[in-house]
């Protein structure tokens, strides 16, 4: 393995992402023969195939798989030696790859302005994604800092709370169930539910709290792959949904839309920051985690109260 180099590990991290040789030297600025013959070189240099050829593309080999997490830990800390080095030229302190879930999106640049106000010159790139997306993101080392709901457990992590996350059900102002106080569990059942995609933050808090209910999950109700169309068909009329709080702080302010007084909520879940254990920390990655801790919780949405006035009729 001592003749391995760089382009040869870019080579096989563009193979994994494009799937095909000509893909990846187009992503690369290579030729496809270049490509192949850099493939070639680190598989004769090793004894082993990296990637399966199939019908549906190049796919890896579990000594592919290797060489890829390998590839990208060499990206980073080579990364990591370009922000050390700009900073003895005093260049700039640092930059900071930070993976947000899209019901974090609301909050991020808050989170971001305030943070640049005490480092103004470390670099933030932004990267907006589903769960699963931003799940992937770590586990491909894309990111160096992912905000979620819900740390995932097939990734080893270091996770820090910096805030509470409170869910909550809610409708169009006008819904027959607008004004009442202690709705049961069963009766928001009864409702036609608007809900993300499966394996998503909000949509698993959902199942947890209905599941009790028998055959309620059979017909969860209609998917929508993001906030702001759910929000949106709230307002329509086409149902009611179970969301974060702290995407709809505009909409409540307008009188777009209400939050339900149902019993059991709001569902307060957490905010967590995480970044992978093998991970070596950069300072800028210090100084944002060290933020958070102290402030992260103070650029969330505030909400004076989540409940309908006190006049309002049971159900």
């Amino acid at each position: 393995m001592r003749n391995l180099n760089l382009k040869q590990l870019r080579a096989v991290q563009a193979i994994m992402k494009h799937g095909t040789i000509a893909a990846a030297a187009n992503s690369l600025g290579l030729t496809p023969p270049a490509v192949t013959i850099q493939l070639k070189l680190i598989e004769d240099d090793a004894n082993i195939i990296l990637f399966d050829r199939t019908n549906e593309g190049l796919r890896p080999t579990v000594a592919g798989l290797a060489f890829l997490d390998a590839a990208q830990m060499i990206e980073e800390r080579l990364r990591l030696l370009d922000d050390e080095i700009d900073a003895i030229k005093g260049l700039r302190v640092g930059s900071l790859t930070l993976g947000v879930v899209s019901t974090a999106k609301y909050f991020a640049p808050q989170l971001m302005a305030t943070f640049r106000k005490e480092h103004p010159d470390i670099a933030i790139k932004l990267a907006i994604g589903n769960r699963a997306e931003t799940i992937a993101s770590l586990k491909s080392h894309e990111v160096d800092i992912a905000l979620m709901g819900r740390p995932p457990k097939d990734i080893p992590l270091r996770s820090s709370v910096f805030g509470d996350h409170p869910l909550v059900m809610i409708a169009a102002p006008d819904h027959p169930l607008a004004k009442c106080r202690d709705i049961s569990k069963e009766r928001i059942a009864q409702e036609h539910f608007l809900v993300r995609e499966p394996g998503s933050g909000t949509r698993i808090s959902l199942e947890i709290f209905l599941s009790e209910l028998p055959g309620r999950l059979d017909d969860l109700g209609t998917e929508m792959s993001s906030n702001e169309t759910i929000k949106q068909a709230v307002m329509a009329g086409l149902g009611i949904a179970f969301i974060s709080a702290h995407t709809i702080a505009l909409e409540l302010e307008v009188g777009k839309l209400v939050m339900l007084d149902v019993i059991g909520m709001p569902i307060r879940r957490q905010w967590f920051s995480v970044v992978r254990t093998d991970r070596v920390l950069s300072p800028a990655m210090r100084a944002f985690q060290d933020f958070l801790n102290r402030k992260g919780a103070q650029c969330l949405p505030f909400f004076e109260k989540l409940y309908p006035d006190s006049t309002a009729t049971r159900r």
